[in-house]
């Protein structure tokens, strides 16, 4: 691919920072609004798709309308710019800050590597398995349908592989990218994220991602291939009225590492 191949982005655009902030709600409205349950105050994926909840704004007709679409007590993650006021009836049980990151100029393919392929709905179950193991973030029986996804192989076991998330009519999440313990190290993650990117920028979309703070090395991968960090992202998880849960003052334990798994690697 040569710079000509690539779109130029500006990184003061207001219409951009609007997405970007609230790509979720983007997501759901738009390109994913097939996979979506709500209305205009509130949407989720379908349950088997992803886990992802997004609200227009922190008005209480929005949380109203989010209240009808979760299960009572149900625990669900917000993210964004700004996360809004949790009304006192929800109960906060985590949040921190994770890394967005948006690509400045996708990076020569690196080296040359085993053959790369698209994954099909009859991968799932190795996907699943491969998550499981390295856990990059939630991967649920239909997450395939949220875009295209690419994997490495060894024989017959999946043992790397990446895709695309949230998706807008101007830009798509990197997700999704893990590799088995025993294969890292061989430039498998930057691999697969460049197959990915390329493949949203042939759309005429920009590539993004989202990482936790403390996953240094992959931003490091993510940098080296021309992505950089646009800002710190909040994340939070809260519990939907009638879980008999009560308000914890901050992450942690298990509420802090299903907030990060909702981020890539």
């Amino acid at each position: 691919m040569t710079d000509s191949d690539q779109l130029s982005w500006r990184n003061d655009d207001a219409a951009e920072t609007a997405v970007l902030d609230a790509l979720a709600w983007h997501a759901l409205t738009t390109e994913h609004a097939h996979l979506a349950l709500g209305d205009d105050r509130a949407r989720r994926y379908q349950p088997e798709v992803a886990g992802f909840v997004a609200v227009a704004d922190g008005s209480p007709e929005s949380w109203t309308s989010l209240e009808r679409i979760v299960d009572p007590g149900e625990t669900i993650m917000l993210s964004g710019g700004t996360i809004p006021s949790i009304p006192a009836s929800w109960t906060s049980v985590g949040g921190g800050l994770g890394f967005q990151m948006w690509l400045q100029q996708l990076a020569a393919v690196p080296v040359e590597g085993p053959p790369i392929r698209r994954l099909e709905p009859d991968d799932v179950p190795r996907m699943l398995a491969l998550v499981e193991l390295t856990q990059p973030g939630p991967f649920r029986p239909r997450t395939i349908e949220l875009g295209d996804y690419f994997g490495i192989f060894d024989d017959d076991e999946l043992v790397a592989m990446a895709g695309e998330r949230l998706r807008t009519p101007t830009h798509t999440e990197v997700s999704a990218v893990c590799t088995h313990p025993s294969f890292r190290g061989r430039g498998y993650a930057a691999a697969l994220t460049h197959k990915v990117a390329s493949g949203i920028i042939g759309r005429g979309q920009r590539p993004v991602l989202h990482l936790a703070q403390t996953n240094v090395g992959a931003r490091r991968v993510y940098e080296r291939l021309g992505f950089a960090v646009r800002r710190e992202l909040a994340f939070a998880a809260v519990q939907a009225p009638g879980g008999g849960g009560t308000t914890n003052g901050g992450p942690t334990g298990a509420a802090q590492r299903l907030d990060e798994r909702q981020l890539t690697r």
